[in-house]
């Protein structure tokens, strides 16, 4: 079990808005979030915009409504690092005057070259470091109307290694690393270096992100080594793979958070699901956030990659509807309804038809649908209405007809009339059942029938029963 870290908790989400939530960003913001909440801590949303050619407004719309949908709701933030440009010009200051950054003045196409010549050599590509200081050098003449990036004076010697959350020791020698620009020539500040400023201003003590950035992971603690900031716990968590083992993309359907609401799907089934997708509590495959939040710990993070699987998700999202407030599933299903030509007037409370209907669907898009047949006028296919209302029961449906003006209006009492009416008539109960599914609904397949028209009403059944007896 996680023992309570020494400090207060802080972690943070800090994605990229140069598109929409996908599914392995909000795995990575449920596990930070529930991790905060399981230690009383703080959850921070940071905006990491400084990419302007790719980062929008509507980017960052996207990640904060696939967040509200989710219900993962933080602390402090957003924060956005383009707001921050003049805490990062005061660090890139103080690192020169330190002198754990330098003034590089070699043009793009220098470095370029620098790197062609280390691949020919068959080494690692990197800046050679001809602008770097270091005692008894003699740098070269400043080159007139240049301005110069700032590097990182990244160590030359010794590894930097990091106890991994989920990965375990990571060591990565300096030697692998050259020194980063973290300042364009414009002034503007990269990625490495405003993460590590961010996590550092932001007393972050856990970092939980996704694989892709371990590599990044060295290089920020060197920086943090170097402004003299205390180092979070790192946790790199494996990616999410489609079904065919291969890294989920859009060709295996929804990646998108916010794509899912449109299919139908509950949040709570999604939070579930992800929850699922590189972390266990034993055998326990359906759980609220209030459980996962307090069962929820880094040592059962997985190491494996986990595959993407729809028909799980689709079965707990059937779990989470069949436990919904029906209201709520009204709420949600009516707007798909209208669309599809819904008549609402004078026709059963949509929260008890969907109490009916519910049981049986994955997606609120299938309930919505699955309801319509209390809400349009039946069209009953006139081969069927052939085939099922037969001469040998019209008399049937005619007494049945006729016992639906007194009857008392409960499934229990239209269900045993109904047997009354099929022992009279020597039928079976599908020989009348089916062609009053097709008279009342216009299909074959409908909930018990019992069911179907107790929520109809009297009025109805008799009205619709009246245009084919």
């Amino acid at each position: 079990m996680t023992t309570a870290p020494a400090k207060p908790v802080r972690t943070r989400f800090a994605p990229s808005p140069t598109g929409y939530l996908h599914l392995g960003g909000a795995r990575t913001a449920l596990y930070s979030w529930a991790f905060a909440r399981h230690f009383g801590g703080t959850f921070v949303l940071r905006i990491e915009d400084t990419d302007l050619e790719r980062s929008t407004p509507a980017a960052v719309q996207a990640i904060i409504d696939g967040m509200q949908w989710l219900g993962l709701n933080h602390d402090e933030g957003p924060f956005y690092q383009m707001q921050r440009m003049d805490r990062y010009r005061e660090v890139v200051a103080q690192m020169l005057e330190e002198g754990t950054a330098y003034l590089c003045y070699s043009s793009p196409d220098e470095v370029e070259a620098m790197r062609e010549r280390m691949r020919a050599a068959g080494e690692k590509p990197r800046y050679d470091g001809t602008w770097r200081p270091e005692p008894g050098k003699t740098l070269p003449a400043i080159p007139a109307d240049r301005k110069p990036v700032v590097r990182f004076k990244n160590p030359l010697d010794g590894d930097v290694t990091w106890d991994d959350v989920v990965k375990g020791t990571i060591t990565i020698s300096n030697k692998e690393m050259d020194d980063l620009v973290i300042a364009r020539p414009d002034g503007t500040p990269t990625y490495n270096f405003c993460v590590a400023v961010d996590d550092w201003d932001m007393g972050i003590t856990h970092v939980l992100r996704g694989d892709d950035h371990v590599n990044n992971t060295p290089r920020q603690i060197n920086i943090l080594r170097a402004i003299g900031a205390p180092l979070p716990l790192y946790g790199h968590l494996p990616m999410i793979l489609g079904a065919d083992g291969e890294k989920l993309s859009k060709r295996h359907g929804a990646v998108s958070v916010m794509d899912y609401p449109a299919q139908g799907y509950l949040p709570e089934a999604m939070l579930n699901y992800l929850a699922r997708l590189g972390w266990s509590h034993g055998d326990d495959e359906v759980f609220s956030m209030d459980q996962f939040c307090e069962w929820f710990n880094l040592d059962h993070l997985t190491r494996s990659a986990a595959q993407f699987n729809n028909e799980k998700l689709a079965w707990l999202n059937n779990h989470y509807i069949k436990q919904a407030d029906n209201q709520r599933l009204a709420d949600l299903a009516m707007p798909h309804m209208v669309d599809d030509g819904a008549n609402f007037d004078g026709a059963p409370a949509l929260p008890v038809v969907l109490g009916l209907m519910k049981e049986r669907v994955n997606t609120i898009n299938e309930l919505a649908d699955a309801a319509m047949l209390f809400y349009r006028e039946p069209k009953p296919d006139a081969a069927l209405l052939t085939q099922h209302l037969t001469d040998a029961v019209k008399p049937a449906l005619a007494q049945f007809a006729e016992r639906c003006k007194t009857v008392e209006w409960t499934k229990e009492a239209l269900s045993a009339m109904m047997k009354e009416v099929l022992a009279a008539h020597g039928l079976k109960m599908p020989q009348m059942a089916m062609p009053l599914r097709l008279i009342v609904t216009g299909q074959l397949q409908t909930p018990a029938i019992d069911s179907v028209l107790q929520i109809f009403g009297r009025d109805v059944i008799l009205s619709r029963l009246s245009k084919f007896l």
